[in-house]
């Protein structure tokens, strides 16, 4: 077989070990000071950049700017 191949294969391997270690680590990372109490709401989703976002897909953005626009 080609060594290649080994070297490509360990390369694979060692990405994914690093995947699931930072992922680890970054689930028991504590929340930063002051943002214990931070709630989600429509405003902060709207000026967030995320675009594959769960939440973000569920809201009605529309609804959301005419409610906002009452507001003022």
């Amino acid at each position: 077989m080609n060594p290649y191949v080994f070297i490509a294969i360990g390369i694979i391997i060692v990405w994914i070990v690093i995947f699931f270690v930072t992922y680890v680590l970054n689930k028991k990372t504590p929340v930063p000071e002051g943002c214990e109490a931070m709630k989600i709401t429509d405003e902060n989703c709207m000026a967030c950049g995320n675009t594959e976002c769960r939440i973000k897909k569920d809201m009605d953005f529309k609804k959301i700017e005419e409610e906002i626009k009452e507001e003022k």
